[in-house]
């Protein structure tokens, strides 16, 4: 659907007409009425002697005045009540969407294009006359404005149709004209879009249906994100039409400050008029930051178009990768759980070792997770410093190997006393009160019904700094006992699991789910807890990803520290970005709420580097970072206009297929179909007369007028 909808007033053509009156007495007390008018003007002048020296036509007069006033009074004591019925009319819409994707005008010369242009408005114009039309272009979005520019990167035909029906499916809507090429590389199919319009779709079909010759690469799959020194995989699909007997060569090269490295060069044999193959590489993540990648088939003779044979990709190569060592008493079941949770990690390394045989240095790795250890016979005490003077963090687990009084000492999450020779089974009881990060509503789910796991017999208790996620249940009996605690110590991040056994929770997950997911899940939280490293920069610029659309606006989000940790923000912040041949484009950030926010807008395709600079008046904070844009390709890939698909879309919605022909006699189509028509909404008001100023007024007039000449003639 679209992420907006467009408010179009409905227009109507209103007529009055009067009914008449009705009461809510028998009609033939309007006799009445006119009786006690009557009489009341016989008894007040017939045979009136106070006017015989004046006028003979005086008592007449007066005589009808006051019959006519009294008269009315009586008529409003019926109640009499005026029907009126107004008619309002409905002109059926006309919705004309077109199709402003860079597709539609590749072939065209400016006389085939202002030619196209005249005959769209000649039509919408005729069309006026009788309908009330709505014009939208559709695209990568759709605007309710007709634009010819052609420049659309994708085409989302299934959002236009989302998008007239949420705005007329209750509404008159007479016809949906839709010109357009027919592909669309973004969104659902529209054919079977849920977009169930009460109006047939007529669709022009644009662009060329021929299928000439061309090799083309039709689509790339890769990995957005990659690891320093890993390897990763590149997709190709590679098409041709009508191209059969040739071979031509599949190039990959890396684009390094504008100079092309070339990875791969292979040919490629093309041994039928309607070919596809794929074709995968496997590449070596070996240079840091956002690398640019040119896919590149070779051309042809005769080719009809050589715009789609290059694609360009890119790649975000990161040195982010996390190195967690597992460092064990023994051997347990334990221990290959976690290893094989963490490595579902992407940017994971495990490296597992046992204390007796462990020859490296832990300051070589990001996250040490410690099981059973310190031991009844080894506290560690050197490892432990190590650790903490390196702010490592780590995880503990606590076991009947466990040294509980030299265990108690390396950490202050949890405390248990005991010998740790005996030991208990318990169920772990989520925590309600836990804050650090939010529980996924699988993991909730799964914690109830896990098999038990082993801790030490003994007291348990929480320290200051604990946040507990488990307790322990043993039984049936709920205890205050932290089973997994969290916390920070000194400003290092730590966990502690006071028992053995989780194996159990991986190998009851698969046998409940046929997957890991959820206990991947939780061990996954737990890692990313400890290994989460807080930016103490007091200035900060955050952009939403590393790669861009060529299409995409660029915004800066940015957000100032005082020397007490509070958002400020009176400052002003600047902003440098230099593209790959070093020009610079200078900013200035827009204060919003309590931080910044600058919107760079759209920028050419290409590599950039940014440096954002704030002066708070006692010192200079920087903040540098860099991005790309990638060019967005897709509506080069293909160019054979697909007039089948819109065929189908019109027979759906009851229309049909139109060319130029047909599409400028479409105003006499529809009239002659007949069922495009204005819809009529009528309306009944019922008022009662008595409300009528009208009446009073004219009451008040023959009233004063009998009174003025009664006394102008000498009666008052």
């Amino acid at each position: 659907m679209s992420a907006c909808i467009f408010d179009h007033p409905i227009r109507f053509e209103n007529n009055l007409n009067m009914e008449g009156i009705s009461f809510a007495y028998p009609a033939w007390y309007l006799g009445l009425c006119l009786l006690a008018g009557l009489i009341y003007a016989l008894v007040l002048y017939y045979r009136n002697d106070s006017f015989r020296d004046a006028p003979s036509w005086l008592s007449g007069v007066l005589s009808i005045l006051r019959f006519l006033a009294v008269s009315v009074l009586a008529f409003l004591l019926l109640s009499p009540i005026l029907r009126s019925t107004q008619t309002q009319s409905q002109k059926p819409v006309i919705v004309f969407a077109q199709d402003g994707s860079e597709s539609v005008a590749v072939g065209w010369s400016p006389e085939d294009s202002t030619t196209y242009v005249n005959n769209v408005k000649n039509l919408t114009g005729q069309l006026a006359e009788n309908y009330e039309v709505v014009n939208y272009t559709f695209g990568q979005e759709v605007r309710d404005t007709l634009d010819f520019s052609f420049t659309d990167k994708r085409t989302n035909l299934a959002n236009l149709l989302g998008e007239v029906y949420d705005v007329y499916s209750n509404q008159n809507l007479g016809a949906v004209i839709i010109s357009s090429d027919g592909i669309y590389n973004e969104g659902a199919n529209p054919v079977y879009t849920d977009a169930k319009l009460n109006a047939p779709v007529y669709t022009l079909g644009l662009g060329d249906t021929t299928r000439r010759k061309d090799v083309l690469v039709k689509r790339v799959f890769h990995n957005k994100i990659a690891y320093l020194g890993d390897k990763f995989s590149i997709q190709v699909d590679i098409g041709a039409q009508n191209a059969a007997g040739t071979t031509t060569p599949l190039r990959i090269a890396r684009i390094e400050n504008g100079q092309r490295r070339e990875l791969i060069n292979e040919s490629v044999n093309i041994d039928r008029n309607d070919y596809f193959s794929t074709r995968e590489f496997i590449l070596d993540a070996d240079r840091a930051g956002v690398n640019r990648y040119r896919i590149s088939i070779g051309t042809i003779a005769g080719e009809a178009s050589t715009i789609n044979n290059t694609r360009d990709i890119y790649v975000d190569v990161l040195e982010a990768r996390q190195k967690v060592l597992i460092l064990a008493h023994a051997p347990h079941p334990d221990i290959s759980a976690l290893k094989q949770s963490i490595n579902e990690g992407q940017n994971n390394e495990v490296t597992v070792a046992y204390r007796n045989t462990f020859d490296g240095n832990v300051r070589d790795y990001d996250l040490v997770v410690l099981h059973q250890l310190p031991n009844r016979n080894e506290s560690l005490n050197d490892l432990l410093a190590q650790l903490k003077t390196n702010n490592i963090p780590v995880w503990f687990f606590a076991g009947d190997q466990s040294g509980l009084q030299a265990f108690n000492s390396a950490q202050q999450l949890i405390n248990i006393s005991g010998n740790g020779r005996n030991t208990n089974e318990v169920e772990p009881k989520l925590a309600n009160n836990f804050t650090l990060f939010k529980v996924d509503e699988e993991v909730r789910a799964l914690l109830p019904v896990l098999p038990p796991v082993v801790t030490p017999f003994g007291e348990f208790s929480s320290g200051s700094n604990a946040s507990v996620l488990l307790y322990q249940e043993i039984g049936r009996i709920s205890t205050e006992y932290p089973l997994l605690s969290l916390g920070e110590e000194d400003g290092r991040r730590m966990a502690v699991f006071a028992g053995t056994g989780i194996w159990k929770w991986r190998l009851f997950d698969y046998l409940d789910k046929k997957n890991h997911n959820r206990f991947n899940e939780l061990v996954s939280q737990v890692i990313q807890y400890l290994s989460v490293k807080d930016d103490k920069r007091r200035f900060r610029v955050s952009l939403a990803t590393n790669i861009f659309d060529e299409n995409e606006p660029i915004i800066f989000d940015a957000e100032l520290y005082n020397d007490n940790y509070e958002l400020i923000n009176e400052p002003s912040a600047q902003l440098v970005i230099t593209d790959s041949e070093g020009r610079e484009y200078n900013y200035t950030f827009n204060p919003t709420g309590r931080a910044y926010r600058l919107n760079a807008g759209i920028l050419p395709v290409g590599n950039y580097r940014f440096s954002a600079n704030v002066n708070t008046g006692t010192e200079s904070l920087n903040y540098n970072g860099q991005f790309s844009v990638q060019a967005v390709q897709l509506e080069r890939y293909e160019l054979t206009a697909d007039h089948d698909l819109l065929r189908l879309l019109s027979e759906r919605y009851g229309g049909e297929l139109l060319d130029m022909t047909g599409f400028n006699a479409l105003p006499q189509t529809l009239a002659e179909r007949g069922t495009v028509k204005p819809v009529l909404y009528e309306t009944t008001t019922t008022r009662s007369l008595i409300n009528l100023k009208g009446i009073f007024f004219a009451i008040l007039f023959l009233l004063s007028l009998e009174w003025f000449l009664r006394r102008y003639y000498g009666s008052y």
